[in-house]
């Protein structure tokens, strides 16, 4: 077998060992678990508090786009730390001076229009 397929058969043993690994530890904590059914265990938990009504209710979607927009704000601060670390090494800092322009204009209209949609007011 050459050099090359050798590669590949200890890339598969390794991937087989987990897959093993991964199966016996399942295994044996199918078989050493206790086994007590009880309805306690199939009631809804919060905080040590008892559950009152339904499990299910409604959340505005507000909240979520909120969330959104943190994220991808985040992630523009990700984005801007590197680049404005290393500006002066570029080749052409003028181009990605404008590339990062339009980085930020993206944002800034997303920005605009969330606050125009009245999606940044809590009340």
């Amino acid at each position: 077998m050459t050099e090359y397929f050798q590669s590949y058969g200890t890339l598969g043993a390794l991937t087989l060992l987990g897959l093993v690994f991964v199966a016996v530890g399942l295994g044996a904590n199918r078989v050493m678990r206790p086994v007590r059914p009880r309805p306690d265990k199939y009631t809804t938990y919060e905080c040590g508090v008892d559950p009152v009504g339904e499990g299910w209710s409604q959340t505005q979607i507000r909240y979520y786009i909120f969330a959104f927009l943190f994220v991808i704000f985040d992630v523009e601060a990700l984005f801007l730390f590197p680049f404005a670390t290393i500006f002066e090494d570029f080749v052409n800092p003028g181009l990605v001076l404008v590339e990062m322009i339009v980085f930020v204009g993206i944002l800034a209209v997303a920005l605009l229009y969330a606050w125009r949609k009245k999606v940044l007011e809590w009340i």
